[in-house]
């Protein structure tokens, strides 16, 4: 029991200061949302690439890897272990398959609010 909630505690708080680096970015730059996002997928590929993001991943569980920055650590570490199986093929198309449940998801969940709620655009 005690276990969870130490895990439970170091996911929301690595989690909770990614989101608030993104808010600061927001509310103290000229960045839009958009180039934020992108930086942060960036970053957390860059991050892995380095080495130093998996070892947070590893603290943080899903604190670290349901953020933008935790996309970007899945579609290194893809094709990082594409490219080892597969070559210069893996390192393309590796990234995807480790990611591809996550993007499917996104679909699949914005189809359904899209058939269940009326969206209209923005005024």
């Amino acid at each position: 029991m005690a276990d969870t909630l130490i895990s439970l505690l170091k996911a929301f708080v690595v989690g909770g200061l990614i989101c608030c680096v993104g808010q600061a970015l927001l509310m103290h730059t000229a960045l839009t949302s958009a180039r934020i996002l992108v930086l942060f997928v960036v970053s957390g590929v860059a991050l892995t690439a380095v080495g130093l993001y998996k070892p947070l991943v590893d603290f943080a569980g899903a604190g670290a890897t349901v953020p933008l920055l935790g996309f970007g650590y899945s579609l290194a570490m893809g094709a990082m272990q594409g490219a080892h199986a597969d070559g210069i093929l893996g390192a393309v198309t590796g990234g995807l398959v480790r990611t591809s449940a996550g993007i499917t998801a996104a679909i699949v969940f914005g189809l359904l609010a899209a058939l269940l709620f009326r969206p209209h655009a923005k005024r």
